[in-house]
């Protein structure tokens, strides 16, 4: 089987979870004996073309632009004449597959173009993330989600929450989306003996500070405001022996005046942008990751969590309540309620032994539920019926 991917980020470029959720599902489509190319954009000093565990990685030039989304159409003119270039030089193709609507133009117009069947990815809806529809911006991102999904013979989402949400909102037939989890490659996030374990802690903690964190983008649907919310009350319960270490780039103004009106300034550090390798490290040193999202379409940062051993509280909405098993592999708490969340990483703070059982459960699961093998053959087996009924059908 040839495919033809089209993703607007992919390592070294990584702006979101697409690039990762690519970087790592593909190779194990190669390695099923598969050929597939993957165009993305051009990133500093990464090859034009490379071959990348398998994958043929192209790296497209596009225009630049002030405007965001004029930016996306020069994406999507340089992705459709690379695609065309690709499917008429290196064909044939037997389908394309589209991550997201940010492609969605170029994925379209090749479809029709070269009678490619389409399979869409759709990791998350701008009906979700902002609970409704109500700018100029937002519908014309949904208009592209919908066009996409109408366009795709099927649709892959990550949960069971995004099935019912992609054909709630976007009108997509039931039948036509598969659910096909996110994973992760748990050897990722061995740990690293060499360092030096307390000299690294106190960077962000005194000795007698139990660390929780939240990593990831410092956006409203993250709900980082409910954990700093949540901060006194578990700080009120349990001492002020806990220290809450926000990780993440991007605009944090408002968090930190939040911060400084709790009272609890000096029980807060911004970390900002961590590297990779700080970052695994960092979460060797610390006792609860918190994941208080207000819309998650899967929430692979949790599954980061549970590969890097360090117990999970996260919120119920979205898809967090299929990756986090309630009391099994972490807390799962009421979304936007400082009482419940407070409540969740009490029993983490408080409890060292149950949260360590959580935590070898959720190592478990890793293997059991997310592993990028048996993923990549769940992907294979949507190709696989896309291409049987493209067999049975004439396209004209």
């Amino acid at each position: 089987m040839k495919i033809l991917v089209l993703a607007w980020e992919f390592p070294p470029r990584i702006v979101g979870g697409i690039a990762r959720h690519v970087a790592e599902l593909y190779p194990e489509v190669a390695k099923q004996g598969h050929e597939v190319h993957l165009i993305t954009v051009e990133f500093g000093q990464a090859p034009g073309y490379e071959v990348v565990d398998g994958v043929h990685v192209h790296r497209v030039g596009v225009g630049s632009s002030a405007n965001f989304f004029h930016w996306i159409v020069n994406m999507n003119e340089s992705f459709g004449q690379h695609g065309g270039k690709l499917l008429l030089e290196d064909g044939p193709f037997d389908l394309i597959h589209a991550h997201d609507w940010l492609v969605s133009d170029a994925a379209i117009a090749l479809k029709h173009t070269f009678k490619v069947p389409l399979v869409a990815t759709i990791h998350a809806t701008e009906f979700g993330r902002h609970n409704g529809i109500y700018t100029d911006a937002q519908r014309y991102i949904y208009g592209k989600e919908h066009q996409l999904a109408h366009n795709a013979w099927r649709i892959i989402v990550c949960t069971n929450y995004m099935r019912l949400e992609v054909e709630r909102t976007l009108a997509a037939p039931w039948n036509k989306i598969d659910v096909v989890y996110n994973g992760i490659r748990p050897e990722k996030k061995q740990r690293d003996p060499e360092f030096d374990y307390w000299a690294f802690r106190r960077r962000f903690a005194a000795d007698d500070e139990q660390i929780t964190y939240y990593v990831g983008r410092m956006t409203y649907e993250k709900g980082v405001s409910v954990l700093l919310d949540a901060a006194p009350k578990v700080l009120q319960a349990i001492g002020h022996s806990v220290k809450f270490v926000l990780v993440g780039g991007g605009n944090t103004d408002h968090l930190k005046r939040q911060a400084w009106e709790l009272g609890i300034w000096d029980k807060c550090y911004f970390t900002g942008f961590m590297s990779d390798a700080d970052l695994d490290r960092f979460q060797t040193v610390a006792d609860c990751a918190v994941f208080p999202s207000l819309y998650e379409p899967f929430g692979i940062v949790a599954l980061e969590s549970f590969a890097a051993r360090v117990p999970v509280v996260v919120s119920d909405t979205g898809g967090l309540p299929e990756v986090v098993r309630h009391t099994k592999t972490g807390i799962v708490t009421w979304t936007n309620s400082t009482d419940s969340l407070a409540w969740g990483i009490l029993e983490v703070l408080r409890h060292p032994n149950y949260a360590q059982w959580l935590v070898d459960n959720a190592y478990a699961d890793l293997k059991h539920r997310f592993d990028w093998f048996k993923l990549a053959l769940q992907t294979e087996a949507v190709y696989g019926r896309v291409l049987h009924e493209r067999s049975h059908v004439s396209w004209e």
